[in-house]
């Protein structure tokens, strides 16, 4: 079965920052997925540059991603711009955390 963007935002989605209780999707850390024939390329931020677990959730994005990649290569991209912010994060994840727009 090939992969397409939902597949991968699925598994994406079961993977959890250490230290918030919200995966990484809705954290809104993901920038771009980009998938073709040979590879399948994610581009991703973190919430600080300074992340402990951030080589941790690097390898584990790209190791469960190759899961799903049906012989693609999978590469994670570490991206700091644009920089991350709370507007990056889903409703659902922002009422999770209790993050309303007047908190905020």
């Amino acid at each position: 079965m090939e992969p397409n963007k939902e597949d991968i935002i699925a598994v994406l989605k079961n993977i959890y920052d250490p230290e918030i209780p919200v995966n990484i999707w809705d954290l809104g850390l993901i920038y771009n997925i980009s998938i073709n024939d040979k590879e399948i390329l994610i581009s991703m931020t973190f919430t600080s540059p300074t992340c402990p677990m951030m080589e941790d959730l690097l390898e584990q994005v790209r190791s469960n991603v190759e899961m799903i990649a049906n012989g693609r290569i999978v590469k994670v991209e570490l991206v700091w711009d644009p920089p991350w912010d709370l507007s990056r994060m889903s409703e659902a994840a922002r009422l999770d955390l209790d993050l309303t727009e007047q908190g905020w």
